[in-house]
């Protein structure tokens, strides 16, 4: 149900728009006063309608306020004595459109159809917004795993090695969803010492605790109508994970030190570097609540193809000068061959590091062997990768053995998907399964 703040100080106004629209099956509150309007205003609307003159000031400075904090809110200015210089500067400030008293439902209702349309739109433009970067077939399987899950309210747990971008494509998630417009909040679960996790996550009352001066509210409320992103999951604590998987079930919650129900519409993305099914203290039942969809980051050494599209980025976005430093041949060559254990985090920072610490403007492959990370003669073989490959190798074959040869359960023990399992063995030249 979309939802609009009618802000106008004429009461009859308020009262007769109030009646068609709510009718019309839009969720109606209303303002009497700027003031009223930016109380309302901490809460989000797909619509305001605001009159321009007001008696402590104008509603164009509401306008570029709103335009300021929630850019996404379409307004619509209305006047019975304006002019077209007014209606030119709203418009600039970024009004929709400008409506004439008396208001014509008909044209308002025509109006606040096409600008919904136009916010459609103009989400569908913006939805990867955050840039993954690549063309590999594995980007390109990522993407149409988000393009899948993400206009879906179910939980997604994202798995992938450190550095690989897991909130990246969170946030890509997030973008694709129709909670676009409301809050992505992110919480490093890892980071949050056991005794405060649950104030963290749920919010606490004022005396909850030493220390706890003043109510607060959790990230769970933060996030309200938008996506919760849960990084590192796996480190939650027994406890910590008992009170979120209630929270999954009933979707309400208590704060600490607190007896008030708190209901909250919130969609949870979590993600973690580790296969939650082979943690010995991760409840089960908390597992499938959050793997409602399985993603898999793939790490950068399966997808070597995408070095160079990287390496363009980071330079674009990092360098300062006129011109983005340029890498020669050779030196895109030598990253290509390197496994890059940190994965896109690692070369970024590589990046960064050569850019800051080279002359001229471009990177040649010198550059690399001198501020390489490591020994030269690494990067002209691939020990470090075979060495993975081998680590790899090793633990599909014990997979393989625990679980009788089945690849669907070796893949679960993996923590990866079963296509994903498949492209493993075929690459390491591994045999067997079903």
């Amino acid at each position: 149900m979309p939802s609009i703040l009618i802000v106008d100080d004429e009461a009859n106004i308020l009262s007769s728009l109030e009646g068609a629209l709510g009718r019309e099956g839009y969720q109606v509150k209303t303002a009497p006063t700027l003031l009223a309007a930016r109380r309302h205003l901490k809460d989000s609307f797909d619509f305001v309608l605001l009159d321009v003159w007001f008696p402590e000031g104008s509603g164009l400075d509401l306008l570029t306020e709103i335009q300021n904090t929630t850019p996404d809110t379409v307004v619509i200015m209305m006047s019975g004595h304006a002019n077209i210089e007014i209606a030119i500067q709203a418009v600039r400030k970024g009004a929709y459109d400008f409506l004439e008293k008396p208001i014509s439902l008909e044209r308002l209702l025509i109006v606040l159809q096409n600008a919904s349309t136009a916010a459609q739109h103009r989400q569908l433009t913006q939805r990867w917004s955050p840039p993954i970067v690549g063309t590999s077939k594995a980007i390109q399987d990522l993407i149409a795993q988000i393009e899948r899950a993400g206009p879906s309210s179910a939980r997604v747990l994202i798995q992938g090695e450190h550095g690989t971008g897991k909130e990246l494509v969170a946030r890509a998630l997030h973008q694709a969803s129709p909670r676009a417009s409301h809050p992505f909040v992110a919480v490093n679960c890892s980071a949050i010492p056991d005794e405060l996790v649950e104030s963290e996550l749920f919010g606490h009352e004022k005396g909850a605790f030493t220390g706890a001066t003043q109510s607060r509210k959790g990230k769970f409320e933060e996030a309200h109508q938008g996506t919760l992103f849960l990084d590192e999951v796996a480190d939650l604590s027994l406890r910590a994970q008992t009170k979120l998987l209630r929270v999954l079930q009933e979707n309400e919650f208590t704060r600490v030190g607190g007896n008030r129900t708190i209901k909250v519409d919130v969609r949870v993305i979590a993600a973690t570097n580790r296969s939650l099914t082979q943690e010995a203290n991760y409840r089960e039942d908390l597992y499938f609540r959050l793997a409602v969809i399985p993603i898999v980051v793939p790490p950068l050494r399966e997808r070597p193809e995408d070095i160079p599209l990287l390496v363009e980025h980071f330079a674009s976005s990092l360098s300062t000068g006129p011109k983005p430093k340029r890498f020669t041949r050779e030196a895109l060559a030598l990253l290509e061959r390197y496994p890059f254990p940190g994965n896109v985090r690692e070369l970024r920072n590589l990046v960064e590091r050569l850019i800051i610490m080279t002359k001229g403007n471009a990177v040649h492959a010198e550059d690399l062997k001198t501020l390489f990370p490591t020994q030269p003669h690494a990067l002209a073989s691939q020990r470090l990768s075979e060495a993975v490959d081998a680590f790899e190798r090793t633990q599909i074959e014990e997979a393989l053995k625990a679980e009788g040869g089945s690849m669907t359960r070796a893949a679960q023990r993996l923590g990866l998907e079963r296509s994903h399992l498949y492209k493993k063995m075929k690459k390491l030249g591994l045999e067997g399964g079903r």
